[in-house]
């Protein structure tokens, strides 16, 4: 071959040996070393198919027509060419080549082999046959080995790259937050659940030192970082490290969380790093809170009749004396008044449960509220002579779909309350009529509620202070009423008007 070409050979390695260091874009990379070989060897179009684990895919193309490549490519994928090795995989291109161009064209392939690998193939098309000496396929050989070097670089960049965006996308759709630290305590990277748990951009809380992010309002429950690392962890045991408490943040109140610390220890036994987790227990604690209240609520609450009833059991088994007829009536009255009242929180209790299980499914028949309303009035009328129960509703007013026992539930607990919290005077039942919804309203001429306690009166076990102080109760009425309301599609309010009593509405939709 002429001298001049083998200088060219030569310079084609070098501008090989470039791209191993300065071109990571695979599809560049192979690109480029398609059309050096193309160059190299004389030819007039080429492919560089790779070795994957699914097979032989084409990497690049030069020169070649789309016909043949339509062609070309669903053969490469074939399970039969998936098993061919480089010469078998030569062959058939060459036959391929011949046959296609009415034996006008040939083909020369070089492997592509790094560290010991096969990882592909270049096939350069020209209209000669090869006549390489055996020092030009040295050189040839040599050129595939940079190439084949170069590949497996880009290659396993790809990988890394890939691997890194896949980690920022875990890290960032994870639902709790997380800090990765150095093992300085710097924190080297946080996700999004982070930056909102905490309420700042991660641009102000990554390069910062850990004790200046995870600060405590007060002494959390178990050991710091700070404190397990003096204590020899992680190098001591490598177990996770839990701590719990509130966290200051960039906005306060202050975020009851838990947080883990995993540790991430070199082959050769040191810290690397330590992977934070930090999860919101505002749930969990409010959980423990009404679980807490639930205990305290139920055991005052049914220590009170269970008291009066073994008082008044007691006492009139007494044989020591003897009892006229109207004591033992009233006794008897007060133990079926507590007995039923002890029946009325168990039930309450039930369909509380009832309503954490899977809610509340009522069953819908036609109801006339005006008449339901008057018979619970007529009812309650009767256990107060400080009360004027009246009930206000205009004439035809329509007929709803609704659960009438659920629905008297939520009248019985508004006309139970307003008997309680109002000392005396007029409650009313009334009701609107709507195009798609009815109102009803129990009002009476009590203190009222204290704006303060509005947002939470529907709450479950909720009791303003006024109210544990001066009535009895589990604080389960309001919350089981709007949860029967909401049920059957409606919504339940305080209507406030300062010095004029409660107001409780509810709607309930018309058919």
């Amino acid at each position: 071959m002429l001298p001049d070409f083998r200088v060219r050979q030569r310079d084609y390695l070098l501008e090989i040996a470039r791209l191993i260091t300065q071109e990571l874009d695979l599809d560049k990379l192979l690109a480029r070393i398609l059309r050096v070989s193309t160059e190299m060897l004389a030819g007039q179009a080429g492919i560089i198919a790779l070795k994957e684990q699914s097979g032989w895919q084409v990497g690049a193309a030069q020169g070649i027509p789309a016909a043949f490549m339509r062609y070309l490519e669903p053969l490469l994928a074939e399970e039969k060419a998936a098993e061919l090795n480089i010469a078998e995989l030569n062959r058939m291109l060459k036959e391929l080549t011949y046959t296609a161009s009415m034996g006008l064209l040939n083909g020369v392939g070089i492997s592509l082999s790094a560290r010991g690998q096969v990882i592909g193939v270049i096939f350069v098309f020209r209209s000669y046959p090869d006549l390489f000496s055996a020092n030009d396929k040295l050189l040839l050989q040599a050129f595939a080995d940079q190439a084949a070097i170069a590949v497996q670089n880009a290659q396993l960049y790809g990988q890394v790259s890939y691997e890194k965006q896949r980690l920022d996308a875990l890290l960032d759709s994870a639902a709790d937050g997380i800090l990765i630290l150095n093992a300085d305590h710097t924190i080297e990277r946080c996700n999004i659940a982070f930056e909102k748990l905490y309420g700042r951009p991660r641009e102000e809380i990554q390069g910062n030192a850990h004790a200046e992010v995870i600060t405590w309002t007060r002494r959390p429950e178990g050991l710091t970082l700070e404190e397990a690392e003096s204590g020899g962890w992680p190098l001591t045991t490598n177990a996770y490290l839990y701590v719990e408490g509130d966290l200051e943040r960039g906005e306060p109140p202050a975020l009851p969380v838990g947080v883990t610390y995993a540790p991430l220890l070199t082959p050769e036994g040191a810290l690397s790093n330590i992977f934070v987790t930090v999860r919101d227990i505002t749930k969990f604690r409010t959980a423990e809170e009404i679980k807490n209240t639930f205990v305290s609520i139920v055991s005052h609450e049914l220590k009170t009749p269970v008291a009066l009833i073994k008082g008044y059991v007691s006492t009139l088994r007494r044989e020591d004396a003897k009892w006229d007829k109207q004591v033992v009536q009233d006794s008897l009255t007060v133990i079926e008044e507590e007995a039923d009242r002890l029946t009325a929180m168990i039930e309450d209790l039930l369909d509380a449960s009832r309503l954490q299980a899977g809610g509340l499914t009522p069953k819908l028949t036609d109801v006339s509220l005006p008449a339901l309303a008057g018979r619970l009035a007529e009812h309650f009328q009767t256990q107060s002579r400080k009360h004027t129960i009246i009930v206000d509703f205009p004439a035809k007013f329509p007929i709803i779909l609704a659960d009438e026992e659920r629905v008297g539930q939520v009248i019985t607990n508004l006309l139970s309350n307003a008997i309680k919290y109002a000392p005396a005077g007029e409650i009313r039942i009334s009701g609107q009529s709507r195009p798609e919804q009815v109102i009803v309203t129990v009002s009476d001429q009590g203190p009222g509620i204290d704006p303060a306690d509005i947002p939470h009166i529907f709450d479950r076990f909720y009791r303003a202070d006024q109210a544990v102080r001066r009535t009895k109760g589990a604080g389960l009425g309001l919350y089981l009423a709007k949860a029967i309301v909401e049920a059957h599609g409606g919504r339940i309010w305080v209507n406030p008007k300062p010095g004029a009593g409660a107001r409780i509405c509810f709607s309930l939709p018309r058919p």
